[in-house]
C-alpha cells in the first residue's frame, strides 16, 4: 500500500500537475498540503474522474489540506487540532485532518511556517508542534497503523540540508524547531526516509528563487511518520524528484511510503 504527501501549492495553479502525478504513480491515498482552496471550490470531481475520492478542510488563499483515496472515500476522523492562527480573530487554520483508509490512520498536515522569528508566528509553530505531538501520542496509544504525513516545516538535522549557513537563522532550523521534531521521533515514531537513507542529503524541497532547483539546492521538510505498527511494515519510501522539474511544478516534490498489506 503506497501513502503519499503532496504540498501542492496552489490546487488550482498546479491540477494538470497533480493529476499527472497521480496517474502517473497511482498511490493508494495522496494527501495535499497548501490547497489554496475555498472547502466549496475544491475540485473533487477532477479526481473522480480519474477514480480518487476525497475529503478535505480549506481556506481561502492560505493552507489547506485535503485525502485523497484511490476507488474508495477516505474515512474522516478528525480535522483541526483546536489552535487558532497567530492573529487576533484570525480563528484555526486549516492544516490538519486525519482519515481512515483500508484499516491505516492517515493523518495530515501542514505545519505553520514559523518565519519570522523569533516572534507570534514562531510561537505558533511551536505551540502547535506542541498539540501535534498530544495528538501523536494518543494514536500511539491507540495501538492502530498509523502514518503521519505532511510538510512539517522542520530540518530535522544538519543532513538534512544544502548548506546549514544558508538556512541557519530560518524558523525551520532552529534548535527548538528540531527539539520538538525529534520529541516525535522519541515518543516511538519512524521517520521513513531518514531511516532508508541515515546519510541524509535527500531533499523535498527548491525554491523558486537563485536558482535553486538547476543547483539543488534543497532541503528536506516533507516528512512520513509510522506507527509501530507501519513501521513493521515498511517496505520503501522514497521522493518522486523529477516531478519537481515538470513545467509549473510546486516547488516541493512528492514524497511515499510504501507498507505491506
Amino acid at each position: 500500500m503506497k501513502i503519499a504527501s503532496f504540498n501542492i501549492n496552489g490546487i488550482k495553479a498546479r491540477l494538470p500537475r497533480l493529476k499527472e502525478w497521480l496517474e502517473e504513480t497511482r498511490p493508494a491515498v495522496a494527501c495535499l498540503q497548501e490547497i489554496k482552496s475555498m472547502d466549496e471550490n475544491f475540485p473533487a470531481s477532477e479526481f473522480e474522474d480519474i477514480g480518487y475520492q476525497a475529503i478535505w478542510h480549506g481556506q481561502k488563499s492560505f493552507n489547506g489540506v485535503a485525502i485523497l483515496a484511490d476507488g474508495q472515500a477516505p474515512v474522516e476522523k478528525k480535522r483541526g487540532l483546536g489552535i487558532d492562527g497567530p492573529n487576533d480573530g484570525e480563528g484555526e487554520q486549516a492544516r490538519y485532518l486525519e482519515a481512515d483508509v483500508n484499516g491505516i490512520r492517515v493523518c495530515n498536515l501542514y505545519l505553520p511556517n514559523g518565519n519570522p522569528q523569533p516572534g507570534p508566528k514562531f510561537d505558533y509553530k511551536l505551540d502547535w508542534m506542541k498539540l501535534l505531538r498530544e495528538r501523536m501520542q494518543e494514536l500511539l496509544a491507540a495501538e492502530q497503523p498509523t502514518v503521519v504525513l505532511g510538510d512539517f516545516n522542520v530540518i530535522p538535522e544538519d543532513k538534512d540540508v544544502w548548506s546549514v549557513k544558508a538556512m541557519a537563522d530560518d524558523a525551520l532550523m532552529q534548535p527548538a524547531s528540531r527539539d520538538a521534531y525529534a520529541r516525535l521521533l522519541g515518543d516511538g515514531w519512524t521517520d521513513a526516509i531518514d531511516t532508508l537513507n541515515p546519510r541524509g542529503g535527500v531533499w523535498t524541497y527548491w525554491d523558486y528563487q537563485a536558482g535553486a532547483w538547476p543547483k539543488d539546492h534543497g532541503f528536506r521538510i516533507d516528512h512520513l511518520l509510522l506507527s509501530p505498527q507501519a513501521a513493521d511494515r515498511l517496505v520503501a519510501a522514497g521522493v518522486d524528484k523529477e516531478y519537481r522539474g515538470r513545467e509549473k511544478a510546486s516547488d516541493h516534490a512528492p514524497v511515499w511510503v510504501e507498507l505491506k498489506d
